[in-house]
């Protein structure tokens, strides 16, 4: 790949592209790095155990989420069905509206 705008004394600068394949082969994640951008590893090892986490447990990862924190329960399961799924227990976030979605657990 090659960015127009990157180029040196000889042409164009190859781009850095990062794809990750789930196991049903199909594209997770893609990044796209300038190439005068470093990647950064501690990212992508993040992603990568945010998607194993998330294709697992019916969770979510949050902004800023690190490896060994609380994900977010997803909405479409029941408070009944997260006790079964979490018997280690979850925390529900006090919201303004009394709904109780917002529900917590480290897995």
């Amino acid at each position: 790949m090659v960015d127009p705008d990157e180029k040196d004394s000889t042409g164009n600068l190859p781009s850095r592209a990062l794809h990750i394949v789930g196991p049903d082969k199909k594209i997770k994640l893609s990044f796209l790095y300038p190439s005068t951008t470093g990647r950064n590893m501690d990212e992508v090892l993040r992603v990568i155990e945010s998607l194993q986490k998330t294709s697992k447990f019916k969770v979510a990862t949050p902004a800023n989420w690190k490896p060994g924190k609380k994900v977010v329960i997803s909405p479409d399961v029941t408070n009944e069905q997260a006790e079964e799924m979490f018997p280690q227990g979850f925390v529900t976030k006090d919201l303004p509206s009394k709904k109780e979605y917002l529900r917590f657990v480290k897995v």
